[in-house]
């Protein structure tokens, strides 16, 4: 499974490379921003291509793609749209990704982790009763990679997808599993969101530890409750991180204002 890439604003890159994807990026931005709010009527095709600096050929594949993630709707003689925000993709990578690097409101950050409290404590309890040994041994690989990676959560994050896909893989079950991009979107975005975190990533590879122990007893309540005391530590980092991220933009705004 392709893993999400990372640029500078802490957040997954736009997953569409070359320059329909910077535009893509760019535009997606802007309107998960708020600087092109629903409602917006996009310029015309020959003033939109101006602005952007690109070819018609390269603006109609960005449209296309804002429009496969429900950002922008396209019309006959009314033009190019953005559409509100009940009609956004969600869980698509780049839209979380953009919400994310926007400055995450404490709303994205509460339904995107009861989004996973929903979901893996009873996808770990049914794992408990099925994980053979060749995921068991991938989570244990798993677990030796981030207790390698430390505090840096730049490197903390490929390990622990691992662990939580393989937990995913466990379950043995075709429709499950056609959630696994659902669920690594959402594992990304609040490892994301964690960075920064004043703790660290080092103190929650025990929690993880504790996980794959009730894996490995075959104890599906235990593995129930260590993940959801894994998740609330994550969301405890997670808006610790933010709060870090709210103080470093207060001071930059006093600064800027003197």
């Amino acid at each position: 499974m392709a893993r999400s890439e990372t640029h500078g604003r802490n957040s997954p890159v736009s997953s569409t490379r070359g320059l329909v994807g910077k535009i893509v990026h760019a535009v997606g931005l802007r309107i998960i921003g708020g600087e092109l709010p629903p409602g917006t009527v996009m310029p015309n095709e020959a003033e939109w291509c101006a602005q952007l600096g690109v070819s018609r050929t390269v603006l109609r594949e960005a449209t296309k793609i804002l429009t496969s993630k429900g950002l922008v709707e396209s019309r006959p003689k009314t033009g190019t749209r953005v559409r509100p925000s009940e009609s956004w993709n969600l869980l698509d990578p780049d839209v979380l990704g953009w919400q994310l690097a926007e400055f995450p409101r404490d709303r994205f950050v509460r339904e995107i982790f009861e989004l996973r409290r929903a979901i893996e404590p009873s996808i770990v309890a049914l794992a408990a009763t099925r994980a053979g040994e060749a995921q068991l041994d991938e989570m244990a690989a798993a677990l030796k990679g981030m207790e390698a990676a430390g505090d840096d959560g730049r490197l903390f994050i490929d390990p622990d997808t691992r662990f939580h896909i393989a937990i995913l893989n466990a379950v043995d079950n075709a429709m499950m599993r056609s959630l696994s991009a659902v669920i690594e979107t959402a594992l990304t975005t609040t490892m994301f969101l964690s960075l920064g975190n004043p703790r660290g990533q080092r103190h929650s590879v025990p929690l993880h530890r504790a996980v794959y122990d009730a894996l490995r007893d075959r104890d599906p309540e235990a593995a129930r409750a260590a993940m959801i005391r894994l998740i609330d530590d994550a969301e405890s980092d997670a808006r610790k991180a933010l709060d870090v991220r709210k103080q470093g933009k207060r001071a930059a705004t006093r600064k800027s204002g003197q």
